[in-house]
């Protein structure tokens, strides 16, 4: 292991062998088999964790109830100031943090920091909505009558994040949930649970300077055949939030459905960039290169197709192609900054990227570039592809799934309504943008009768959301909502208030009622 991985882990306080369950500031001796966890770059083992058992993950929701118990009566302000001091803690760690993000998911470094920075602006965000939490009065019709909303918490949250954002998403639902005065149960992917391990260890002081009951930020890594469907199925718990495929958030809508629990999930997407010809392409060719290449194409928010218009495709396909053959070149340690695209995450990823070109050719595709996995001399570990170009038809298969690589698929058509339908034409629903200097275009893709998608964005790219908007998409994407605007109502429960304030009951839409 070379010296900046060691020293990475050492100012982490990451162990070769760490326990799988935290309650906040203390850690408890967990007894289940080790967990290791593996850099996508070098096949290397990076640490290990030893995984919780059904009797550790009992322990610990039985101190989550105690902390919520206690934590929901806190002032929301006071419990926005944890957040704020968890905030400035993660400033002090971001270099250390998003390094171990590179190290363990494989992101370039830039992406790696670029993560941790989400968990800050997230912390920043959530600070304020301690005194923003607010519902509305609206006029009875009732003489003497006052109504308004408002909104308590829920109780416990659980977390289930994914290694491609294997931080930064447990930040955007935890940092709103517990200022919304619920308490968290995080369960990290198991390909990047030493980032989880890493973010308690950071903020363990916070809550212990500030007397935060143990319980209310909780930690557990565990193997799916141990906390699987009996996590879903806990009635404990009233809402999930959860990142990952379609086909994992349809089994979670199921189970957590059957019992009436709420689910926010964050699921695949299958993201279109249009590229009209009044398009300045100085914008759009970078826009959706980093759309499409960035995080060696695992982001929700990836550019997987790009529909463009007839008059300017060959122009298009001529400069995407320019840029991608540059690629080769910059495929790499994420730990260099030279480095532009990292690893996939493991040789199932690389697998379905040369099965998802295979079966685009077999359908009718045209590779343009593209279409190999690395290997030689730093490649030892058979991780790294070529970001690949096809030429497609909307229709096919594969086109119509999410492969999580970076492949782009090239797609022509004759019109915006054309170019609208296609978009459209996908069973996901998470992120899309469209290329235009045209006022009526512009107008007409933001319009009901325009993108279906939860992200509809104008001249920049499908990828790279800041925190400040809603997160999240319909159809298969799921339909839940994270981090910013109004999102944080998704952790609280909402109770509508009549107050009679005079000394006559009258009833609502004019009822008698004399006895």
């Amino acid at each position: 292991m070379n010296k900046v991985i060691s020293s990475t882990l050492d100012k982490l306080g990451i162990e070769k062998i760490n326990t799988g369950l935290s309650t906040g500031a203390k850690w408890v001796e967990t007894k289940g088999s080790v967990l290791e966890s593996v850099n996508p770059s070098t096949g290397e083992v990076i640490a290990g964790i030893k995984t919780a058992e059904t009797g550790d993950y009992e322990k610990m929701m039985v101190k989550a109830g105690e902390a919520f118990r206690e934590w929901q009566q806190w002032p929301a302000p006071k419990r926005a100031e944890v957040v704020r001091q968890i905030g400035l803690k993660l400033r002090e760690y971001k270099e250390d943090l998003g390094r171990l993000v590179t190290i363990e998911a494989g992101k370039i470094l830039q992406e790696g920091m670029g993560e941790v920075q989400e968990m800050i602006d997230i912390c920043d965000f959530a600070v304020g909505q301690g005194r923003q939490m607010n519902g509305i009065m609206m006029r009875s019709e009732r003489p003497k009558h006052k109504m308004y909303d408002q909104y308590h918490p829920l109780g416990i949250v659980g977390v289930i994040t994914s290694f491609n954002f294997p931080v930064a998403v447990w930040a955007w639902n935890s940092m709103l949930a517990v200022v919304a005065g619920d308490v968290v149960v995080w369960k990290p992917s198991s390909k990047t649970p030493l980032t989880a391990v890493a973010v308690h260890k950071i903020i363990a002081g916070v809550l212990v300077e500030n007397k935060v009951p143990e319980g209310v930020f909780n930690l557990i890594i565990a193997k799916s055949s141990v906390l699987g469907d009996n996590f879903l199925e806990d009635k404990r718990i009233p809402l999930f939030s959860v990142t990952g495929s379609t086909r994992v958030g349809r089994h979670v809508a199921e189970i957590v459905g059957r019992r009436f629990g709420k689910t926010i999930l964050e699921l695949g997407g299958n993201n279109a960039a249009i590229i009209m010809p009044s398009a300045n392409l100085d914008l759009a060719i970078p826009s959706i290169v980093f759309g499409a290449v960035g995080t060696a194409g695992q982001r929700c928010t990836t550019t997987r197709r790009v529909i463009v218009h007839e008059k300017i495709y060959d122009d298009v396909k001529s400069k995407l192609t320019g840029a991608y053959q540059q690629f080769e070149k910059r495929i790499g340690n994420p730990l260099e900054s030279s480095t532009l695209i990292g690893p996939l995450i493991d040789k199932s990823a690389v697998n379905a990227y040369s099965n998802a070109v295979a079966e685009a050719i077999k359908e009718g595709g045209k590779v343009i570039c593209g279409n190999k996995v690395v290997s030689g001399a730093g490649f030892e570990s058979q991780t790294f592809v070529v970001p690949t170009l096809v030429e497609a038809k909307n229709s096919f298969k594969i086109v119509q799934e999410e492969t999580f690589a970076p492949i782009l698929y090239m797609i022509k058509v004759k019109s915006l309504e054309e170019a609208i339908a296609l978009n459209n034409d996908v069973p996901q629903g998470l992120s899309s943008t469209m290329f235009s200097t045209r006022l009526d275009e512009v107008e007409t893709w933001l319009s009901e009768s325009g993108s279906d998608c939860g992200i509809a964005n104008i001249n920049t790219s499908t990828s790279g959301a800041e925190i400040g908007g809603a997160f999240g998409g319909e159809k298969e994407t799921g339909g839940g909502r994270e981090s910013g605007s109004d999102a944080w109502k998704a952790y609280m429960r909402r109770q509508t208030v009549n107050v009679n304030f005079g000394n006559e009951m009258p009833l609502a839409q004019g009822i008698k009622f004399d006895f």
